[in-house]
């Protein structure tokens, strides 16, 4: 589904073997075959004109042969026609589009260019990867045509496939910000946010499309940054900027938005319409980047936090920080990475581990920018005179700068202010059941204001809201500095985070908040025989319906026949009555009262967005058990079916099967027509926070029910558009159920923020 309700944890993470493809502990080993002799000047030649790819022969990952594949040079400042070893994109699906490895389909190689200690990408996204999503990395040693090229960094592209992963579906507004025709003079428009116009072809030289739309929700993101900054909260995800911002800060990265020409980062407009950032290219993260922050100030040591906080070139850093509340948030993210990685000393530890695992590939390596004794002193030793912008400038030893910076942050005004204590934090009931009125609170000292940011669906955005100590919140007494808010458990989910803070400083709980949040287990019950019943199906989807992933992939649809929220996890779902255990339903799988649960059986379970089986339908007939591995909950053998043709439960809740069109995550209609399907509404923006517009393109009456299944809207006859004030309605999923005129019924989800 579009707009899924489904939560499962292990979105969260990969589902990759231990000897992944960006497994930290490895060293992968890739080689590539031209059959052209002179490959290397052929790539030149395209890096310098079209920018395309040159076909490979094959190319081999870990002993994995990919025929016929995409290969080209990529970078800027790290790629030159004199180079020996020059940064690769190889595009494994760009021939056939079948392929992948371990679910990927595009390899970003760099060549450690400007980095003596060749860990500085790797090292600084292990870093990242603990306050905000981002790309898995590692290293790559690289053949061509069976001769060694070096060892690389290779690191996950942002992709649909990221995006998916992380942000939960891949048909959102997607932008590449880096000027098209390369940073510095002759390149390109910055993509540094400023507002130019409301004409968005101004935009189109500072920002690359990588979706089939999307340029109006660019540029109505940057008009609110700039004019309307009291609603950037609804067009940005604010707390993923901060710690980009912060990270870039506190990392020296200025080859980023924080620095000169404010680039090196991607936006994705997820299915809260909001567009999050993602940061990318990090190899000279660590003050290699000579160009500085464009404000007339330098890296180093003694980078201000302040950094850019007058400049107009950079506006989102100047909003941000001109906020009271945004700074000390800012400010509390800084605190929590200098303190957990620098402080601590935690990144020495992994970047020693790192120096191991390449040691060998390093001193190997025969066209490396460095010498090997320059490798071996990087953590502690610059060097100078080294290439790039301007040339001559000092690539400072990771370990020495990280100590000046520890060192001046200790004497930092806006750094030494003291936040507000987070003493305790807890649920009146830390197993609420499903739709239950509870508290949470927290005792805090040294504050003015404490709030609570929560959410009842992991793919949805936190809601922020004032906690009080009035005594009328579960807070105790008033004044005792416990605060308390109220909060409903109306989804599968309760995560949330504190944040507190005074006129100086701010702090959160958990601190690396909102990419780390508190959760409570809900008491959601497991079905029982009847309770969730095998629905719909589909063994040949070609139309219907995409998966999360944008694949045309087979179906199977369960419904909650009941009014209560039910938990899935554990149980299995089997196409072989012998091996009924064969795929288990992940952890946190709930299917909410009277709702609807989309399973692709798509034999793709290193897809993590959505639920996906380890085995495929058969069109021509196949069978289908869901169990708890003993009692059989529901079961149906498919007869052999056309493609986009369902079979389905007519009536619901019934026991009889037909043939019918399908009704994808909704009601079944059996004696629906394909054309009256196809006279389905448009309802957008979904999710909406206020007015939701219906356009009926069929004569139609409607009702809205929540999820609970009360009415809360009966609407009267439409054809055309009309529109609804929603924006007193409480937040939550809604269902619209449709009634044409013609005697069938329709219905389609919509989410309320």
């Amino acid at each position: 589904m579009k707009y899924p309700i489904l939560i499962l944890l292990c979105s969260l993470t990969y589902l990759f073997s231990a000897q992944g493809l960006y497994d930290k502990n490895t060293v992968q080993t890739v080689e590539v075959f031209f059959a052209q002799a002179n490959w290397d000047a052929l790539l030149d030649n395209l890096a310098i004109t079209t920018e395309d790819y040159l076909l490979a022969d094959s190319v081999r990952i870990n002993g994995v042969v990919f025929d016929s594949v995409g290969v080209k040079y990529k970078g800027n400042s790290s790629y030159n026609s004199n180079n020996n070893k020059n940064p690769l994109h190889i595009n494994l699906d760009w021939v056939h589009s079948n392929y992948d490895y371990q679910g990927y389909t595009s390899l970003k190689l760099q060549n450690l260019y400007m980095d003596p200690s060749m860990i500085r990408e790797v090292l600084s996204y292990a870093i990242l990867e603990n306050y905000m999503d981002c790309p898995k990395s590692n290293f790559a040693n690289v053949y061509v045509n069976g001769t060694l090229r070096g060892l690389y960094s290779s690191a996950e592209s942002i992709d649909d496939r990221f995006n998916t992963n992380h942000y939960f579906d891949q048909a959102g507004s997607f932008f590449k910000c880096n000027p098209i025709g390369g940073a510095g003079p002759g390149g390109g428009t910055s993509p540094d946010l400023k507002y130019i116009s409301a004409d968005t072809t101004a935009y189109a030289n500072g920002y690359e499309l990588k979706s089939t739309y999307g340029w109006t929700n660019l540029v109505d993101l940057i008009n609110t940054l700039n004019n309307n900054f009291s609603s950037i909260e609804d067009k940005l995800d604010l707390d993923r900027a901060i710690w980009m911002l912060a990270f870039n800060n506190v990392h020296v990265n200025l080859d980023s938005y924080s620095g000169a020409f404010r680039q090196n980062y991607y936006l994705y407009r997820d299915i809260s319409n909001r567009f999050v950032p993602t940061v990318w290219d990090l190899n000279m993260s660590f003050n290699a980047f000579p160009g500085g922050t464009g404000s007339g100030a330098g890296g180093g040591p003694t980078l201000d936090p302040m950094s850019n906080s007058n400049s107009n070139n950079h506006p989102l850093i100047k909003k941000i920080l001109a906020d009271p509340m945004y700074k000390r948030m800012y400010m509390a993210h800084v605190r929590t990475m200098v303190q957990e990685m620098f402080t601590s000393n935690w990144y020495i530890t992994q970047a020693n581990t790192l120096r191991n695992t390449i040691d060998s590939y390093v001193q190997a390596d025969p066209f490396k920018f460095y010498t090997y004794t320059q490798y071996q002193n990087s953590l502690t030793t610059a060097v100078t005179g080294a290439g790039g912008p301007g040339g001559g400038n000092s690539i400072p030893g990771i370990q020495a700068l990280m100590n000046g910076r520890v060192s001046y942050f200790s004497t930092n005004q806006n750094y030494t202010l003291v936040a507000p204590t987070i003493n305790s934090y807890a649920a009146s009931n830390p197993t609420p059941v499903f739709n239950e009125t509870f508290f949470i609170t927290s005792a805090v000292t040294n504050e003015t204001a404490v709030y609570l940011g929560y959410r009842t669906s992991h793919e949805l955005r936190f809601t922020r809201i004032p906690m009080f100590d009035d005594g009328n919140h579960g807070d105790g007494a008033a004044g005792d500095h416990t605060y308390g808010a109220i909060v409903i458990a109306n989804g599968p989910i309760f995560e949330y985070y504190i944040y507190a803070d005074n006129a100086n400083a701010g702090l959160f709980s958990p601190q690396r908040a909102e990419h780390e949040f508190h959760s409570l287990d809900l008491n959601i019950p497991a079905p029982s025989v009847g309770q969730v019943q095998i629905n719909e199906a589909m063994s040949d989807n070609e139309l219907t319906h995409d998966d999360p992933y944008g694949e045309s992939n087979d179906w199977v649809e369960l419904h909650n026949t009941t009014s209560d929220a039910l938990d899935l996890s554990g149980l299995y779902v089997s196409d072989d009555a012998i091996l009924p255990l064969k795929w288990v339903i992940p952890s946190n799988t709930v299917i909410l009262p009277n709702d609807y649960l989309i399973i692709w059986t798509d034999n793709d379970t290193l897809q993590t967005t959505g639920l996906h089986t380890n085995f495929k339908l058969g069109a021509s007939g196949d069978y289908i058990r869901l169990s708890d591995g003993i009692t059989i909950i529901d079961q149906v053998t498919l007869p052999a079916l056309l493609t986009d043709q369902s079979y389905a439960r007519c009536p619901e809740t019934g026991v009889i099967f037909d043939y019918a069109a399908p009704t994808f995550d909704a009601m079944n209609n059996c004696f629906a027509s394909a054309e009256s399907i196809s006279f389905q509404p448009i309802l957008y923006p979904n999710p909406t926070t206020d007015i939701l517009n219906l356009d009926f393109s069929k004569p139609a009456k409607y009702d809205i029910l929540d999820i609970n299944g009360r009415l809360v809207y009966a609407g009267e006859e439409v054809h055309g558009t009309t529109q609804l004030n929603t924006v007193n309605w409480n937040n939550g999923l809604y269902l619209v159920i449709i009634h044409y005129t013609s005697g069938d019924t329709q219905a389609i989800k919509f989410i309320k923020q």
